[in-house]
């Protein structure tokens, strides 16, 4: 009897859990957490003891990131997403307001030439993290106001890049790139998810392209980075140093890796091993079955992301749709653009692998979107029950 009783109980606990978390989506990014812990421990012993004296010390530091990270997701999670859609004219307001404070002198903190972070005592806050969030969440809310607009006229679609085009001149001041870009192509595959009629899409990718490599061809520091990334070996020792030493450390990696805490390149060859370039430690360490590992983790992440969409879009949960697609684009893109960067294929654009790399911002960015897509699945769920299809426009209701 009590153990039909505790049976029961299990499983009642259980089919809460499932109705309140898409526990796919949890436990994928648990993994990638989780995974990422061990190699930022891994791949900072070395620089972690030389410069404080304590091999830990970004461990320590990631851990309380993570800590804080999960806080803050679940604060989200609590919040319904009709406030964050309601909110989507101030949410824009703010992202401008973050990137223009980075940029005031005196304010922002610099970097290796860039000035991308705002010192706020107790950590260092690199504000394009802040701006990717809001730019998503005000997409999301767009498409929905405007959604017939955007599939039907020419002003509808290219109202929002516009906006998204100023946000992207002030990362470019700083500069941040990486964040430009994917915020850029965030943008337009939401709007082509929204319906932007393929031709105009088209002209749209041919014109961001045009911007970019006209941009590029003008600096003689984006050439340089260009140029060093088609070819690092021209120039081992200065401008291709860091790409081909991020080469040598994926080469030397093989099928199954020189073993967890065996990289050579770490310890000191590579620059930023912890943080940008941790695919690549990820690579020596572990080889190629461990690459392969952590591929599909993002890949199913990535699935459940637009599953999770898809099953708004049905619900007529259309703000938490396209928010969730957007996230799954975030992530992908981020995640693509970083390994792509670490094989040479793209340009150095210093952004880190989600979840994974050691930094502050990062990582609590990336929990407040999981946040919110867990908040989608839990408002959708309320929706079938009560056999309701929320009106466009709407982000829905849960308990």
């Amino acid at each position: 009897m009590i153990r039909q009783a505790t049976h029961s109980l299990a499983d009642a606990l259980t089919m809460q859990l499932r109705q309140r978390l898409d526990v796919g989506l949890f436990l994928v990014v648990a993994a990638l957490i989780g995974f990422g812990l061990v190699m930022v421990a891994s791949s900072s012993i070395g620089v972690a003891d030389r410069q404080y004296g304590n091999p830990l010390h970004f461990l320590i530091r990631q851990s309380v990131y993570i800590v804080v990270g999960l806080a803050v997701a679940y604060l989200v999670y609590e919040i319904p997403t009709r406030l964050w859609e309601a909110a989507g004219v101030s949410l824009l307001l703010m992202a401008f307001l973050v990137l223009v404070l980075v940029i005031l002198p005196g304010v922002g903190k610099t970097v290796n030439g860039a000035t991308r972070w705002v010192d706020l005592g107790v950590m260092v806050v690199q504000t394009s993290e802040i701006a990717k969030i809001l730019v998503v969440l005000y997409m999301a809310g767009y498409i929905v106001r405007h959604g017939n607009s955007v599939r039907e006229t020419l002003a509808g679609f290219v109202k929002p890049l516009v906006i998204v085009g100023l946000l992207t001149i002030l990362l470019l001041l700083e500069p941040d790139y990486g964040a430009a870009v994917v915020i850029l192509m965030v943008t337009m595959g939401m709007l082509f998810l929204g319906g932007v009629r393929l031709p105009q899409f088209i002209m749209l990718f041919a014109a961001v392209g045009t911007i970019f490599a006209i941009l590029a061809l003008t600096s003689p520091y984006r050439m340089q980075r260009l140029t060093s990334f088609l070819n690092p070996w021209d120039d081992p020792f200065n401008t291709g140093f860091q790409l081909s030493q991020s080469l040598i450390a994926i080469g030397s990696g093989s099928w199954f890796g020189l073993g967890l805490g065996s990289s050579v390149q770490k310890l000191f060859y590579l620059p930023e091993a912890h943080n940008d370039f941790m695919f690549a430690i990820l690579a020596e360490e572990l080889g190629l079955v461990g690459v392969i590992s952590v591929l599909l983790l993002f890949v199913f992440a990535v699935w459940r992301c637009f599953a999770i969409g898809a099953t708004a879009e049905k619900a007529g949960h259309f703000f938490g749709a396209y928010l969730s697609y957007g996230i799954g684009l975030w992530i992908g893109i981020q995640a693509f653009v970083n390994v792509g960067v670490n094989m040479g294929v793209l340009p150095t654009k210093g952004l880190t692998l989600p979840f994974m790399s050691a930094g502050g911002s990062s990582m609590i960015a990336m929990c407040v979107a999981v946040g919110l897509i867990l908040r989608v699945h839990r408002e959708v769920h309320d929706l079938t029950l009560k056999g309701y299809r929320a009106p466009r426009g709407s982000g829905g209701k849960a308990k």
